[in-house]
């Protein structure tokens, strides 16, 4: 790993209990905040010395990044982080919509009010993680948000198939500036917006926010 790579990834230890999923936890985040740059080569050795493990919980992290198409295993290597291109970007997106947006709106119609004002904690989350520009935070708490509500559909294989389209849409594009937190403070907004149309039962705004949402993901 090149040592300006080195230097964007800040040190800090983890706790010894589940250390595998802690360090997959803070390679996804890195990865979100630009810290893992794409076209990048990472060592096992030279991440665990830096979260103060061993490489083999980064490597075993690692490999579930591989699957997961962050990254690919470059034998006696490491690991490269994958590029996304404007085109992936916009076939995710146009996924997740064809995937989220029927089922909110079916949801719409059949969800009591006082189920929808359960998920207000969710949709703060989302507000107080864009008011900090917390950029991994807010990653996981929008997450967060659209597994809740897809979770009332109760079809669990959809909420975990959109949930990994949602976490690849996330990883940025090569060369991408840092995300604005003006953009997370107004992407926030849209959940709080929406929730509060959801509570109302206006299904017309309701529509009107999940295809807005959807298109400027």
């Amino acid at each position: 790993m090149h040592d300006a790579a080195r230097a964007r990834l800040p040190r800090q230890k983890v706790l010894r209990h589940s250390v595998r999923g802690q360090i997959l936890e803070a390679l996804r985040a890195a990865l979100v905040d630009g810290d893992l740059v794409p076209g990048e080569i990472y060592s096992g050795p030279v991440l665990g010395e830096r979260f103060g493990v061993s490489a083999t919980p980064v490597r075993e992290a690692m490999q579930q990044l591989a699957l997961e198409g962050a990254v690919e295993c470059l034998p006696n290597r490491g690991f490269r982080v994958l590029s996304r291109t404007v085109r992936e970007r916009a076939e995710l997106a146009e996924v997740r919509a064809l995937l989220e947006v029927p089922v909110m709106l079916r949801l719409a119609r059949t969800v009591p009010a006082d189920t929808w004002a359960g998920l207000r904690a969710a949709a703060t989350a989302t507000g107080e993680a864009a008011a900090a520009g917390d950029v991994p935070r807010y990653a996981e708490a929008d997450r967060a948000f659209h597994r809740a509500v897809l979770s009332l559909a109760g079809n669990q294989q959809l909420v975990q198939v959109a949930d990994d389209l949602h976490r690849r849409a996330q990883w940025p594009l090569p060369g991408a500036p840092r995300v604005r937190q003006a953009d997370l403070v107004a992407d926030a907004a849209e959940h709080s917006a929406l929730l509060e149309a959801l509570i109302a039962g206006d299904l017309a705004v309701v529509e009107s926010l999940v295809r807005e949402h959807f298109s400027s993901t």
